[in-house]
């Protein structure tokens, strides 16, 4: 590792460069990336457009002091790399090595654990009011990139840093593009302030003036007046952020170093709350990333040869078999409407919008309100789908309640990433979706075991007059998973699960994707002697009522296995009906992801060993649960003999 940025161990040494040397270097941060990128996977196009922004940012705030808040943290790989992470981010993703998100473990320089959007600017607010308290002059920097600024909240923090008297820099990164191509009229508006010739006008601006002007006080002020006034000469001056208290300024270019040093000395001591516009390309420095911003926004490794770029693939994802199932079942009912909250490709949605161009919404980074656009269309006759990552959801919760469940309309939910999703780690992980749903009124909740299964969910969600959701994985689909006889799948039943494997030791009730894992680990058992029933639960609510008593009834262990967290998840679930029911619950074993540790970033399947939901975890489980039961069978037997044998020499005494 040679050049400048091996030399960079903290942004107190890129402060020592000239400014060709800062070039340098930002050449260097971008081949660094594409590099690691390339091997690992990762945020390519994101990280690559905000290279000089992130150095200029360094170069001229003192991070330790003030305060940077990231939203969308995945585009944060420079600033990792500027703040001494240089050395191991060859394990970007990996497990011990850097998360591909702000880590609060990490480095003092991240203030938070970022994976949600919309959320950097009511914290910047917060902290600028705290500063304001607590009299300190730290200045407060929100980050906002990749299309988040159309987030509700990010508005809401907008509405309230307005009314702030003192410094608060939002730098609005503005790309064009979001994870898709930015969604709305708020972007139709930017877009107008791209195509306009202010920024030649504004830049000749504040060459001219910063010269002469200090950068704090009023002077400062009143350069940032003529700037505005630069502004307002080549667009109109009814400008949506100057109406709630910021001083517009930009757009300017997000790759001329030296200018965004000159505009970020000035903005860093003005003590009025302030909207720096940056019109910066995604995918900057590798052609083909800004070709396809969206295939390369955070692809698998990939290579480059010559002219050709080749992205690795492991096998038919969920994603693809829910595009493919969704077109299909749109084929065969006009009523079908599919709708995603800015992730087209993350959700195969893309390939369904090539399909039906009519029938597909992109509602942006604003899943509550994509949720009540589907809560809309429901109510006017459609059957929306709603494919939206897991952890996402959880933007939305009152929504689905508020306009989905209170109502009763069937929407269709569709949770991609459920479960481990391997190297984004816990700001990503869908851990929660089965405890959040489960508490909704008349909410079903289905979970397939492979492809075959989830066009069945699929079948039968449509026919359904409440609302349900199916959750899958970020993985590829198994093969199919037939149980002795079976020809084809079964279709759907509600409620009702289906017995995979039989077995008089111990059964397995799995949820969704887990079932491939219990057959194995009923596989292992079956080499010990021990033969292990194994039930594909199918629902986590309704629950088969009539699959827990009988399998309880036998007095033998149940193990219930599900890729989410035990507090309120699938196995609570079994747990209630089984009191429910007046069964005895002891023999009840719950696997799934801890409730007090979050796993962190690493390998999908080595994260499922490291929380004993691989088929070697959950067949050590099985055991260990039969030999408890047993142990607590004799006991039983011994204390009732020895009671026996006591009363009869009672009798005999009488």
């Amino acid at each position: 590792m040679t050049g400048i940025l091996s030399t960079i161990e903290s942004p107190a040494d890129l402060r020592k460069l000239s400014m060709p040397q800062l070039k340098q270097l930002a050449e260097e941060i971008r081949q660094r990336i594409i590099d690691v990128v390339g091997r690992n996977g990762g945020h390519l196009a994101s990280n690559l457009g905000v290279v000089e922004l992130t150095i200029a940012l360094h170069y001229v705030f003192d991070f330790l002091h003030d305060r940077l808040l990231w939203d969308v943290g995945h585009q944060a790989y420079v600033h990792k790399l500027l703040t001494g992470r240089n050395k191991n981010f060859d394990e970007l993703r990996k497990a011990g090595g850097p998360s591909g998100f702000p880590n609060i473990d990490e480095s003092p320089y991240d203030l938070f654990n970022v994976g949600h959007a919309g959320t950097a600017i009511p914290t910047a607010v917060g902290m600028a009011r705290a500063a304001s308290i607590q009299k300190s002059d730290a200045s407060v920097v929100a980050l906002v990139g990749d299309a988040s600024i159309v987030n509700g909240v990010a508005f809401e923090g907008l509405n309230q840093g307005g009314l702030l008297r003192r410094q608060l820099l939002v730098i609005l990164n503005d790309n064009s593009m979001g994870i898709a191509p930015t969604q709305g009229g708020f972007a139709e508006h930017l877009a107008k302030f791209r195509v306009s010739p202010m920024y030649e006008d504004v830049k000749k601006t504040v060459k001219r003036f910063l010269p002469s002007v200090p950068v704090i006080g009023k002077p400062a002020l009143g350069a940032l007046d003529h700037l505005k006034e630069g502004i307002k000469a080549a667009v109109s001056p009814h400008q949506i952020f100057e109406q709630i208290g910021y001083k517009y300024v930009g757009p300017t270019d997000g790759h001329d170093i030296e200018h965004l040093i000159e505009l970020l000395r000035v903005l860093k001591s003005t003590q009025h709350p302030v909207l720096l516009h940056v019109h910066t390309t995604k995918g900057r420095g590798a052609e083909y990333a800004v070709a396809e911003p969206c295939r390369f926004h955070s692809p698998n490794p990939f290579r480059v040869e010559g002219c050709r770029v080749e992205i690795q693939s492991s096998g038919r994802s969920w994603t693809a078999a829910f595009a493919d199932a969704l077109i299909e079942a749109a084929k065969n009912d006009p009523r079908v409407f599919g709708l995603t909250a800015a992730m087209p490709d993350g959700t195969g949605l893309n390939k369904f919008q090539k399909a039906f161009p009519d029938r597909y919404l992109d509602g942006g980074i604003a899943e509550s309100s994509t949720v009540d656009i589907a809560a809309g269309m429901c109510k006017s006759g459609l059957r929306p789908i709603c494919a939206i990552y897991s952890t996402f959801l959880q933007r939305a919760f009152d929504q689905v309640f508020q306009e989905v469940v209170l109502q009763g309309l069937p929407v269709i939910f569709c949770l991609d990433r459920a479960g481990f999703v391997g190297s984004d780690g816990a700001v990503h992980h869908g851990y929660l979706d089965i405890s959040y749903l489960r508490c909704y009124q008349h909410m079903v909740l289905m979970a397939p075991a492979d492809e075959p299964e989830l066009n069945a969910c699929l079948r039968l969600a449509l026919k359904l007059d409440k609302p349900c959701a199916i959750r899958y994985p970020r993985d590829n689909v198994p093969t199919p998973l037939l149980a002795p006889g079976e020809a084809t799948t079964p279709e759907f039943e509600l409620g009702r699960s289906r017995i995979l494997r039989k077995g008089g030791d111990a059964t397995i009730v799995a949820y969704g994707v887990m079932c491939r894992e219990a057959l194995d680990a009923a596989e292992l058992l079956a080499n010990e002697g021990l033969e292990i029933g194994v039930v594909n639960a199918r629902f986590a609510k309704p629950i088969d009522r009539e699959m827990v008593s009988t399998a309880l009834e036998t007095g033998h262990p149940l193990v219930t296995v599900e890729d989410h967290t035990l507090a309120g998840g699938f196995g609570s679930a079994v747990l209630e009906t089984a009191q429910e029911l007046g069964l005895d619950t002891r023999a009840i074993v719950r696997l799934g992801m801890p409730v007090e540790r979050f796993i962190p970033h690493g390998a999908r399947s080595a994260q499922l060993a490291e929380c004993g939901l691989d088929a070697a975890g959950i067949a050590e489980s099985v055991q260990f649960a039969i030999r408890r039961t047993r142990e607590a069978a004799g006991l039983r037997e011994n204390v009732a003999n020895r009671t026996g044998s006591n009363r009869l020499k009672d009798v005999a005494r009488t």
